[in-house]
């Protein structure tokens, strides 16, 4: 469970500093939205997602390093409680884990989720003394309905806020035109669902309440919120800027409201009223969202489980502490092929049935016995393998016994290797971990390397030529985890070189494991920069073809953006599409035949990034086509972006023919579905009383009350 819970602070604290290092100035309101309640949702349901072994980067965890060891240091008892991540091992190797002999920590996480499921209580039973207490006041005290808002009057001076389809509000004490101004900014939370967002986010905080990062997020989620109201107040509901901002100043807030609601409060007055006043955002930035899908793949490739991570278990009673079952004894099988010999070392214990299974030569062995029983030894630094049997031909069966050297272990602690215990003895003998390796990696600055690294470096065979491969071609600082890494993913020095010589001079270490990981070489980042300088014209192409950074080249392969995407829309005419549109376009199946769907349908002037648009909303030829038919001839690809956004459809603007409006303009159909219009509530009105032919009078009407 602790796990768990910090992988999802982690998550959250990631998507806090995506949002506010790339989104949180752009004027996308409506989108940084759906973004930050989509990577909420994201940070709880991630974690649980196990990913294939071989996109799986996670690294040296205690006691879970993805090690080729041998099978005798894993107690089974223990599996249920380790994770080992398997890597590419030398074929006489097996993956095994190393056992935690610490008795406190067990202690420690008791105590720490007991005290985490304490605040989980506190932060629970507070959320829902908000609920029961804004209820309570939406009963007891006097109301007006209007439609579907429900205007609760307070004799308070708490702060105006909404829930729900509920408005709180004290009347007495502002002017007509500041209570107006409220109500309408309130009617848009509500509206919009705003209140399903805090909800959202409260309960995050309930199960995150230790986590500072969770407190930021909830706050940059509401910011967000007050400037889309803000925004949609200014822009679809015709309220003046001047009058409006003063509104906001001449609300005061003596008692702030609960945080489960959207309030009408001076709280980030100054961000609000810079926000109001900020150039609106280019279509062309939007390219910053398309980063958020790589950056959950990485976070879930580098912390996730591997999918066949987990061996099976045989559920027990012992502890995780406890090393009562020895592996040093067991019993083997041989098979003699030429100068090789496959052995099988397998435990006796039906309940402890672990096997592991090695290649070594005949003259690593003291005399086979052959066709009588007899004693035999496989001697190594770290210990003396002892076995009895005999082999009748090539086939052989017997039972060992290992015996640990007690030199070689104090050599290895004197050097800083501890925590080795009874079991992982065999491991290092299996893997042959000898004391001239241990001096190597001290010569090459590999001081301070922990038994976990160890284990992992000799099993996948990092010698001193691949250190300094890695130093020759610029990285003399990889750390341990970079050699372990490097090497499983072969990254080596012609690697290296190659990539470099492709256009990418200064690529970081991490950089070339994820080129290595996708499957990019020199030969597809050459291919590809000359097919984008090929899409270009003259000093265009040349900077097309080297404006490709590291990371563009990982989104074009992960996207499978390849010649047939580029030419297709290079034969469609467009020769300069950007890094950002180019990727844009694949990641939302922008292709050459949408394009020329609209050209068919007689809309001939459609750039790259109306096409981004046009696609992310759901916008068709057919669409298009409607407004023609119902006579509205001049939609440019803005226009229609905006009608989309709100649901605005042919078939609404004739809806008002019922309520005898002939001519509805698209700027009157945009203000009418913004409010919430119908024909409907214009016949409301007009038995009300409030009859006028002027279609501006209802939008007035609507957006005061």
């Amino acid at each position: 469970m602790i796990p768990y819970v910090l992988h999802v602070a982690l998550l959250i604290g990631v998507c806090l500093l995506f949002y506010k290092a790339l989104l949180q100035k752009e004027t996308f309101y409506h989108l940084n939205r759906w973004v930050l309640l989509a990577c909420l949702a994201v940070t709880f349901l991630l974690p649980l997602v196990r990913v294939p072994q071989h996109w799986a980067l996670r690294g040296s965890t205690a006691p879970a390093v993805t090690v080729a060891v041998p099978a005798a240091a894993t107690n089974p008892v223990v599996q249920a409680k380790q994770v080992a991540t398997p890597v590419q091992t030398p074929q006489n190797i097996t993956t095994a884990v190393v056992t935690d002999t610490t008795p406190l920590l067990p202690k420690l996480l008791s105590w720490a989720l007991w005290l985490y499921w304490c605040g989980v209580a506190a932060f629970g039973l507070n959320f829902l003394l908000q609920v029961i207490v804004l209820v309570r006041q939406a009963y007891k005290n006097q109301f007006i309905q209007d439609g579907q808002f429900r205007i609760v009057e307070l004799d308070t001076d708490k702060a105006p806020c909404s829930f729900g389809n509920y408005i709180f509000i004290n009347p007495a004490k502002y002017d007509w035109e500041t209570y107006s101004q409220i109500l309408l900014h309130e009617k848009i939370h509500v509206k919009q669902g705003h209140s399903l967002d805090l909800l959202l986010a409260e309960l995050m905080l309930v199960f995150q309440w230790f986590n500072p990062f969770a407190w930021l997020y909830r706050k940059e989620l509401e910011n967000n919120l007050e400037f889309l109201t803000d925004n949609d107040v200014l822009n679809n509901n015709g309220a003046e800027r001047e009058i409006y901002q003063m509104s906001l100043l001449k609300v005061s807030v003596p008692n702030l409201s609960m945080r489960i609601t959207t309030n009408y409060n001076q709280s980030l007055l100054k961000k609000r009223i810079v926000m109001m006043n900020a150039k609106r955002s280019n279509i062309h930035t939007t390219w910053k969202y398309l980063f958020l899908l790589p950056l959950m793949a990485f976070l879930m490739c580098a912390f996730n489980e591997p999918a066949a991570s987990r061996r099976p278990v045989t559920l027990r009673t012992e502890t995780a502490n406890d090393t009562s079952f020895d592996q040093r004894e067991g019993v083997w099988k041989g098979t003699i092929t030429g100068n090789k010999i496959r052995m099988e070392f397998r435990s006796e214990d039906e309940n402890h049935n672990s096997m592991n299974s090695n290649d070594y030569t005949v003259d690593e062995f003291t005399t086979l016995p052959k066709g009588a029983p007899g004693d035999f030894k496989l001697i190594r630094q770290a210990g003396t393998m002892s076995l009895s049997g005999k082999f009748e031909g090539n086939t052989g069966s017997g039972k060992y016994k290992f015996t640990g050297n007690p030199e070689y272990y104090t050599y290895m602690a004197s050097e800083g290797i501890t925590g080795i215990d009874k079991n992982d003895e065999l491991a290092f003998f299996m893997i042959n971990i000898k004391k001239d390796y241990v001096t190597m990696l001290h010569r090459n600055g590999y001081k301070n390397v922990s038994k976990n690294d160890l284990i992992a470096l000799a099993a996948l065979g990092v010698d001193e030529a691949y250190i300094a491969s890695l130093k020759k071609n610029g990285f003399p600082h990889a750390s341990a985890n970079d050699l372990i890494t490097g090497k499983a993913m072969g990254v080596n020095g012609a690697f290296i070189s190659e990539i470099r010589k492709a256009g990418y001079p200064n690529v970081s270490f991490d950089k070339l494991v994820s080129f290595k990981a996708q499957g990019i070489n020199g030969q597809y980042i050459t291919k590809f920069k000359n097919l984008k300088a090929a899409a270009g014209k003259g000093k265009t192409a040349a900077k097309a073809k080297n404006s490709v950074s590291a990371d563009d080249m990982i989104a074009y392969k992960a996207l499978n953006v390849d010649e047939a995407f580029v030419n297709g829309f290079k034969k469609a005419g467009y020769t300069n599409i950007s890094t950002g549109d180019l990727i844009a376009m694949k990641s939302l199946g922008v292709t050459p035949e949408f394009i020329k769907s609209f050209k068919d349908a007689g809309y001939s002037n459609i750039s790259q990034s109306d096409a981004i648009a046009m696609k992310s909303l759901g916008i068709t030829p057919e669409y298009l086509n409607g407004f023609k038919n119902a006579g509205f001839t001049n939609i440019n690809p803005d226009k229609a972006a905006g009608l989309k956004s709100l649901g605005v459809t042919p078939e609404f603007i004739k809806s008002f023919k019922s309520a005898g409006f002939d001519n509805v303009s698209l700027d009157n159909a945009t203000a009418l579905k913004a409010l919430g219009i119908t024909p409907e509530y214009i016949n409301e009105m007009r038995e009300k009383g409030f009859k006028s032919d002027d279609i501006n009078k209802y939008i007035t009407l609507k957006s005061a009350f």
